[in-house]
């Protein structure tokens, strides 16, 4: 059950950060205009040199890693809704970590979510 638990975590938090951390690279490198292989290649350059990029690759690859061990050891029809947390994750990274506006209506369309998730968990039994 706990080594469950902390699977689970590292999937939601790991894949969760490594998305904000890469979100942060983004922001730095700026905004895709151009989508000729050649400028985006460029834009991968430069994305490529932001040391953020690399820390949330790290960060998704751990999240990733989690997956398939837990895959491996639970169903996925437990495993996929239960990741579904990262929603909730995500929203909080990006307003603590970005800087961004939550309103009052994603935090109640993600808390129905985290619903779900209790369900889903409670249903495991």
């Amino acid at each position: 059950m706990w080594f469950e638990v902390v699977l689970l975590s590292l999937i939601v938090l790991g894949g969760t950060a490594g998305e904000l951390c890469i979100t942060r690279a983004m922001k730095v490198t700026g905004e895709v205009k151009d989508f000729r292989p050649l400028a985006l290649l460029r834009v991968f350059g430069r994305a490529m040199r932001v040391g953020w990029m690399w820390f949330g690759l790290a960060l998704m690859g751990v999240g990733f890693f989690a997956m398939l061990t837990m895959l491996s050891i639970e169903n996925v029809s437990f495993v996929v809704p239960v990741t579904a947390l990262s929603y909730a994750a995500g929203a909080y990274g990006g307003r603590l970590f970005l800087g961004e506006r939550v309103t009052p209506l994603r935090w109640a369309g993600i808390l129905l979510v985290c619903f779900g998730v209790i369900l889903v968990w409670q249903g495991k039994g």
